[in-house]
């Protein structure tokens, strides 16, 4: 005998005698097919939340990062060395400074980032769509969105960097600043990013700061697979050099989304 159709007579027929005892199955399954649903719809909007958040929240983070342990464990022959052992991962180096950004009375805090924007159109989708119209050169910089709304930039407009760098002033010590003109934007979405990130040029940076050439504060790594590359590329690198993923400046949070998930699935 077919179990389904012997429960179904069974149990879900229509008994005149017992009415009620129908009705109550009938809302029994209905309540049950009811939380199925409500359950499903949570859960998949759970998933589209932490896959839209992962995407908003890693658009300005590099999959891994390559960073030297003391000055000048990260220079230009283990760039070449990690470019030639993988060739389907694409490599940027780069050197950072802490700035303060300003034009005219108006003040923001980020960081100055020098990167050879060829290599970086290719870990950095946001700045590759900003690079479209023009390539910033010499002491020209990519700004974001954000901050040339917040000064209200024109195009013959130049913004002062201060950098936490100090050099001898005429009585004491000062902090080194210079001019930068904006002839790019990018857009991330996220105003942190915009007001508190800039780009320029590798070399403009490092005859700011005085570093010396193919020397660098890191290398941005692009994978499309950060979680399994990020053993590989750990294991040609010297003991001077360490590597890091996106997700582990970000795990507590991301083991919260998770267990959130478990949370309602169980409930």
């Amino acid at each position: 005998m077919n179990i389904v159709r012997y429960l179904t007579k069974r149990f879900l027929r229509f008994d005149k005698e017992q009415p009620f005892i129908f009705i109550s199955a009938l809302l029994a399954f209905s309540g049950i097919a009811l939380g199925v649903m409500v359950l499903i719809i949570a859960m998949a909007l759970m998933n589209g939340f932490d896959n839209e958040f992962k995407k908003k929240l890693t658009v300005m983070n590099y999959p891994l990062t390559i960073q030297p342990k003391f000055f000048g464990a990260v220079d230009a022959s283990l760039l070449q060395e990690l470019e030639q052992k993988f060739p389907n991962l694409a490599f940027s180096p780069y050197i950072s400074s802490s700035v303060l950004c300003r034009y005219d009375t108006l003040l923001e805090g980020g960081y100055l980032f020098g990167v050879d924007f060829k290599r970086e159109a290719k870990v950095n989708e946001i700045v590759a769509k900003g690079l479209e119209k023009y390539v910033p050169k010499g002491f020209e910089v990519m700004i974001g969105k954000g901050l040339m709304e917040a000064y209200s930039l024109k195009s013959e407009d130049k913004l002062t960097y201060i950098f936490t760098q100090l050099e001898p002033g005429g009585i004491a010590m000062s902090p080194k600043m210079k001019r930068f003109k904006p002839t790019a934007v990018f857009d991330s979405g996220l105003s942190a990013y915009d007001k508190g990130y800039s780009y320029t040029t590798l070399e403009s940076l490092q005859k700011v700061l005085a570093l010396p050439e193919g020397v660098y504060d890191g290398i941005h790594v692009h994978s499309s697979v950060p979680e399994e590359d990020i053993t590989k590329v750990a294991a040609v690198l010297p003991d001077s050099v360490s590597i890091r993923g996106w997700w582990e400046d970000n795990g507590n949070f991301f083991a919260a989304l998770q267990m959130e998930k478990t949370s309602l699935f169980i409930v």
